[in-house]
């Protein structure tokens, strides 16, 4: 793993890690899931995101029982739910899932969305987690630009480490204004659902450009999130022979005919436009 994505404080990542949204719910997927975590660590892929949301903290669980003996080696990831990140109910929120994840640190603590509790008492609630050691940074998911620069404005707002949000070939609005403002702050964009939904791998231009590269479509489709700076793409893998093929995009170059092309098939935007959220 060469491409590192570096955060405001200088924390380096790697820009490709792996996404656990929907894994540990199957438990005849457990041992199979599980190994396609390990292999990723293996393989570089050391950013594992995951949230107290999925499957009711069973995905903190499998992430834990990957990750023992080996949380140095990992940059932790995991999201508290919008009614959670209260000054009141975020301490406890975050040690059930260093419990779950059997650790005493998150290297990143996200909101996974924007909820009822004001989001100045959000910010003091994650710096009291700072302050006692508990996390190591905080930031945001799903929220849009208008929203990011009211929590810029906040006191300790403008210590918002990343935002998650959902980007892809299929779904490319945050280039217009988000992406830029969050790349001129060294904010990294964690893209989760990289490859898309709805049939966006079994697109003709992708498969074309996956054969002239010797590569496949969901090679294609994770380089194109990775072209741009400070993205760092967090695709699921459930077996480890997806976990191999997502380590093999990093590979993938592409030329000024594909960009053209894909460019062509799907737009970059030229206006603002409302957040795409799953």
């Amino acid at each position: 793993m060469t491409r590192l994505v570096t955060f405001a404080d200088g924390t380096t990542v790697p820009a490709l890690g792996q996404g656990t949204w929907e894994i540990g719910d199957d438990p005849a997927r457990r041992d199979a899931e599980q190994q396609a975590l390990a292999r990723g660590l293996d393989l570089g892929l050391t950013l594992i995101d995951t949230a107290e949301l999925y499957g009711d903290g069973r995905s903190e669980r499998l992430v834990g029982e990957v990750i023992a003996g080996r949380r140095d080696e990992v940059f932790l990831v995991s999201k508290v739910r919008p009614e959670n990140a209260s000054e009141m109910k975020m301490m406890l929120s975050c040690e059930r899932s260093l419990e779950r994840l059997g650790t005493d640190r998150l290297d990143l603590y996200l909101l996974h969305w924007e909820g009822r509790v004001p989001l100045e008492e959000t910010v003091a609630a994650f710096q009291e987690l700072i302050d006692e050691g508990m996390i190591a940074r905080w930031g945001v998911s799903n929220l849009d630009l208008a929203t990011m620069r009211r929590l810029e404005a906040l006191d300790d707002g403008d210590l918002c480490a990343a935002n998650q949000l959902l980007y892809n070939l299929g779904s490319r609005g945050v280039e217009f204004d988000l992406l830029p403002w969050m790349q001129a702050r060294d904010m990294p964009m964690m893209a989760y659902s990289p490859l898309g939904r709805g049939g966006l791998l079994e697109h003709p231009l992708i498969v074309d450009i996956a054969n002239r590269h010797d590569a496949s479509p969901a090679q294609v489709a994770l380089a194109a999130v990775l072209r741009h700076d400070g993205v760092i793409a967090i695709p699921k893998a459930s077996s480890v022979e997806h976990v191999e093929a997502n380590a093999d995009a990093l590979d993938v170059q592409f030329d000024a005919e594909d960009l053209e092309r894909l460019d062509h098939a799907f737009p970059p935007p030229t206006h603002e436009t409302p957040l795409d959220i799953i």
